[in-house]
């Protein structure tokens, strides 16, 4: 008999959009959590507008950028803009061990669904708030998306080469990886208090400090040193070589990292002990730190004669740190991530066979689990008002008819 999925029996009242929120409720439905997505055709989730869509055309049921944030819960269409929505919304709080949004401060207040009003409705509720800047301070009110907190922490600043303009990281860094963790965390947290003494809470989570919280270094450097970091491309302030260097073919590279004298002499010794890596200027780390222009073309010229997965599996064989910088294509057919079951095929109704990650986390009692695709908006709402309210046909014909569900 299979075992009872971890997070099974709790239910998510999920108001969030976009990435960390999403991102966040995703990590709980992996473990068994029931996420309800309250959304709205008079107000579409921004994902669901952005590609890349499948085969090109674009739709609200066929963003796979909402897709991959979505998987294994259940929408309802539900008009926040009528009167009596807010009575449904309480009816499923009441059903709800979790409440979560992450709008800009005042939004659920403004329905009457702040944290006072919520724990007056369900006294043990977990109720989360995601704020770009925390629910508290001077910016309190100020609207982001992962491009602003990217600047805000500093990423920008950091990412690029030193003698460019920053140029970011080509990705919403803080939705995809701290703030959806650091929350999914924070929930696990507080279910565990509330399971210990019956007790609900409220989750206020910043953003940016999220984000902040896993990129310390630079702040430290300038505390203990009054040292502004600046950017450093690929190059790290302690070791050398730390670089990407082409290799044979169209667009490829491969990723060398070295942290310590017998890597080194390892590296050297692939690249069948070349007579200038015996010089001085390369004996030692430090050396090597003052002298990496140099170092970064001979290493070049080396591996510019190579097939860079070749190259790859010749050096980490001999104990040095290398990686092939891979598209989406080499991702996609990466043997590795294939043999661990990384990717999962679902069948969506409109987008038909769909790709999805599954979670990096590989427990051996309860795994993570994708069972269903991301929903259509509005795809459970008659299910879910029928199984977790208790509603007739004919109660939800006439919240349909009211234009208070969609």
């Amino acid at each position: 008999m299979p075992n009872k999925r971890p997070l099974e029996g709790i239910r998510v009242c999920d108001f969030s959009w976009v990435g960390a929120g999403p991102t966040t409720t995703r990590l709980l439905a992996e473990f068994g959590a029931d996420v309800i997505r309250l959304e709205s055709k008079s107000r579409l989730d921004l994902l669901r507008l952005i590609g890349p869509f499948k085969d090109g055309i674009p739709g609200t049921e066929r963003s796979g950028y909402f897709s991959n944030r979505n998987p294994n819960k259940r929408s309802i269409d539900i008009n926040m803009k009528s009167p009596q929505a807010r009575d449904l919304v309480v009816k499923l709080i009441k059903e709800s061990d979790i409440v979560i949004n992450n709008f800009t401060m005042g939004v659920m207040e403004k329905w009457n669904l702040g944290y006072e009003d919520v724990k007056v409705i369900k006294p043990d509720i977990i109720y989360v708030t995601m704020p770009t800047q925390g629910s508290t301070g001077p910016h309190k009110n100020y609207m982001g998306f992962g491009v602003t907190m990217n600047a805000l922490v500093g990423i920008n600043y950091l990412t690029g080469f030193p003698d460019k303009t920053p140029f970011g990281m080509g990705t919403n860094y803080p939705d995809h990886v701290p703030n959806p963790v650091h929350t999914a965390f924070a929930i696990t947290a507080a279910l565990f208090h509330r399971w210990k003494t019956g007790q609900g809470q409220m989750i206020d989570v910043s953003q940016t400090e999220a984000a902040l919280a896993v990129l310390p270094t630079a702040v430290m450097n300038y505390a203990a040193n009054g040292k502004v970091q600046e950017r450093l491309g690929n190059r790290d302030l302690n070791v050398a070589p730390h670089g990407v260097y082409a290799t044979q073919g169209v667009r490829r590279w491969i990723a060398i990292a070295i942290c310590n004298q017998s890597e080194w002499e390892a590296l050297i010794k692939v690249m069948g002990n070349p007579e200038w890596a015996d010089s001085e200027k390369f004996s030692s780390m430090a050396n090597r730190l003052a002298n990496q222009d140099e170092l970064d073309q001979m290493i070049e010229e080396w591996t510019n004669k190579h097939e860079a997965y070749r190259l790859m599996d010749r050096l980490a064989q001999a104990g040095v740190r290398a990686g092939v910088l891979q598209n989406s294509k080499d991702l996609l057919e990466d043997p590795q991530l294939n043999e661990r079951g990384f990717w999962k095929y679902l069948n969506h109704q409109e987008m038909r066979r769909h790709v999805y990650n599954v979670s990096p986390t590989h427990l051996s009692k309860t795994p993570a689990e994708l069972y269903s695709p991301a929903p259509l908006l509005g795809e459970h709402t008659d299910e879910v008002l029928k199984e977790v309210l208790g509603l007739s046909e004919a109660e939800i014909a006439k919240l349909r008819e009211d234009n208070v569900i969609g």
